[in-house]
Order: structure tokens, then sequence, then C-alpha cells
């Protein structure tokens, strides 16, 4: 992704010797950039936008400046410095200025290692926020009657993430399935209760598909149990292959979960494996989560078995690759979040719980007390990789 960097300079400072600053200081940084110099007409327009502050007695400028750019994005403002010719100085100034005007911003200053590794975190969260920038996620059903504190504020999801959510009766999905043919299915297996629910499971894919499509969705969360009395089935197969397709499919009808699995996706282009804790050591900080789907393209193996409560219908029990991980949530109104890194330790096939089931350890054992004091609701996202910092930065 480029990034537009734009310019502020005193007319007192020679544009020769500044430019020359300029050449050295952005060509050590080795970024790939678009240079709009001065012209801030279309400022805000890409991604990742930044400012450097070539000189001294640039503040009074960026003053002038400022009402036209708060009107063209509402990003925070990135001031790039060299430090040469009192640049930081005016840095200073400006950050405080838009500090006390309630409006975010940072002085990138620092080693060229520093600045670029600061830099590249940005570009990526900038991009995630563009991704989630005019996506449709539905909301098909309401939530399970059990999720009691799981649904979510429209405005603040809007304002702050550029998220529209969409309500979709879950009687329309049951017509969807009632027209939708059922197929051979690709999958294969030699336990007949999954060979005989497969055509089904796969009926069910194929019906949420045209929901989608109807509804131009990028995700969803569904009321998945009814399709336990209704159809006989359940949706873990369809949201198994629907996440590994790029939609975000989430269970239960927790909307706070797909919000969550839907910031994930922007980052890492994972939707996240959404599974509530089944048991918590709060002194060793290990926890096992479990739930009866997760994304095909999060495991290396998988096997089909029923749904665990149910007994009917096909589940997935995945394993994933051991090693690091984040445990991530975001609250319904977007005022709260929980990330706690840590390692999936092992992937176990207990018969008692969901079939897909993750030993995890915290990397801060004392997190686990989150758990037991102020959760955010029993479902959370489960990422590969360390993701702490992406994920501060965009919640910021």
């Amino acid at each position: 992704m480029k990034i537009a960097i734009y310019t502020l300079t005193s007319e007192l400072h020679d544009e020769s010797a500044v430019g020359a600053v300029t050449c050295e200081f952005l060509g050590g940084l080795g970024l790939e950039y678009e240079f709009r110099g001065n012209d801030y007409a279309d400022y805000g327009s890409r991604a990742l936008s930044l400012i450097y502050v070539r000189t001294g007695g640039t503040e009074g400028i960026f003053k002038r400046l400022l009402p036209t750019l708060t009107a063209q994005t509402r990003q925070p403002f990135y001031l790039l410095t060299s430090g040469k010719s009192n640049s930081l100085a005016a840095s200073l100034e400006i950050l405080s200025f838009l500090r006390q005007q309630g409006i975010k911003g940072e002085i990138l200053h620092g080693s060229n290692e520093y600045i670029t590794g600061r830099i590249a975190m940005l570009a990526r969260v900038a991009e995630a926020r563009q991704q989630l920038t005019g996506k449709k996620l539905g909301v098909i059903g309401q939530p399970s009657d059990w999720l009691i504190s799981s649904e979510a504020d429209r405005h603040a999801v809007r304002e702050r993430l550029g998220i529209e959510l969409v309500d979709i009766p879950m009687s329309e999905l049951l017509a969807a399935i009632a027209d939708t043919a059922e197929e051979l299915p690709q999958e294969h297996t030699d336990d007949q209760r999954i060979a005989q629910a497969l055509p089904g499971a796969n009926r069910i894919y194929n019906a949420l598909k045209s929901v989608i499509r109807k509804y131009e969705l990028n995700g969803f969360t569904l009321r998945c149990f009814d399709l336990l009395t209704a159809v006989h089935n359940t949706g873990c197969l369809a949201l198994a292959k629907l996440n590994s397709e790029g939609y975000v499919a989430g269970c239960e009808g927790d909307v706070p979960a797909m919000l969550s699995m839907m910031i994930v996706r922007a980052l890492t282009g994972f939707s996240g494996f959404q599974a509530n804790p089944a048991t918590i050591n709060p002194e060793t900080g290990q926890l096992i989560f479990a739930h009866c789907t997760i994304p095909f393209d999060m495991v290396q193996r998988y096997e089909f078995d029923t749904h665990f409560e149910s007994g009917i219908g096909v589940g997935i029990r995945g394993y994933m690759q051991e090693g690091p991980v984040t445990l991530f949530k975001v609250s319904g109104d977007l005022t709260r979040h929980f990330i706690a890194e840590g390692a999936l330790v092992r992937s176990q096939a207990e018969p008692d719980l969901c079939r897909t089931q993750q030993v995890i350890q915290l990397s801060r054992p004392d997190q686990a007390a989150y758990f037991l004091t102020d959760p955010i609701g029993n479902h959370h996202i489960i990422a590969p990789g360390h993701l702490r910092p992406l994920l501060e930065e965009l919640l910021a």
C-alpha cells in the first residue's frame, strides 16, 4: 500500500537546503510513498497520510490548514519529523494544539528503524480500517436466548467501524433452505450418521450463500440453534466453509463476537475461531476453549462429528497449528475490549465438550481473572499470532 506524504515548510528556510535534507531523510526510511508536497487537496484520501514537518515556524501554517483537513478526514494526524531545522519543536507545538482540540495525533521521530516499523504498523491498521468501512454484516435471527449480553450499539458500530448491521428474519433463511435443492456432498465419511446429515448441512450452506448474495453481505451471525428443530441439522459445516471463503460467519447470533471476527479478518485475513471457555485455571492461566465449528482455512486437518449438544447434524473437530495465539473480544458498544496473548498448547478431543477443543496457556496468567470477574460475554475469538499491538492501535 502506498503512503501519502505531505509537507509543512516555513518560507524562511532555503528550499534547496530543505530539499536535500528531505531526500536524505525519506530515502533512509526506504518507504514506498506518494510525495504530495504542500498540496493538501486530496489529504485523507489514502489509507495512511503523513505530514512531514520539515522545519520550525510551521505551526501557524498548520493551524490555518486544520479546518480544511478535519473536514476531509477523521484520521489521526501523524507528524513525521527528522529533527532538523527545529522540526521536532514545531511538531511538539502542533501536537499539543491538536490535543487541546480533542484531536488524535502522534509524532513519528527516532531512528530510521523505529520510524519505519511504526509506519508499517500504522499502515497495516489504516488499511484494516479502510477495509472495515462500508462493510455490511447480517444478523440472521436474534441472538440466542441465552446470550443476554450480546447485543450491539448500532450507532457506535457505524460511527467507529463504518459497519452497517442488517437484520434478517430467521424465517427468510428457512425459506431459502426450503427452496434449495439437495446435492451430493463432496465430503466423504465412513460414519453413517454424518453421511446422512451432510446433504442437509450443505443445503444450509447453499441457502446462506443465497442470503449473502441477496443482501450483499460481507458476513453474518446466525441464530443457529433454531436449525436443530426447524430442519434437524446444524450450521457448523456452512460456517466453517464460509469463513474459509472470506466471509465472517458467526454462531448463535452473537453480534459482538461477529464484530470481533470482522476486526480480526481486516487485520489478518482470518476470521478467527469463535469459542467459549470450558474450563479456566486462574492460578496457572491455562484455559480450554471449545465450539463445534472452526474455519477450514485455520486448521491443519479436521474431522466430522455430530453437533455436541444435540448429537445431530455435522460438527467440525479442527486441529490448528500449535503456537502463538491471541484471545480477543469487543463489547457491543465498543467501549471495552479484551486482548490476551498466549500459546495454543494442544488440541484435544474429549467426548464431553464441543468438538473443536483448544488448550491455551496465557502469557500473563493473571489475565485469566478477567473471565471470572469482568468478562465480555462468553464467546471470545482466538486468532493465530500475537496481535495485541495491532488490535490496540486499531481500537485506540
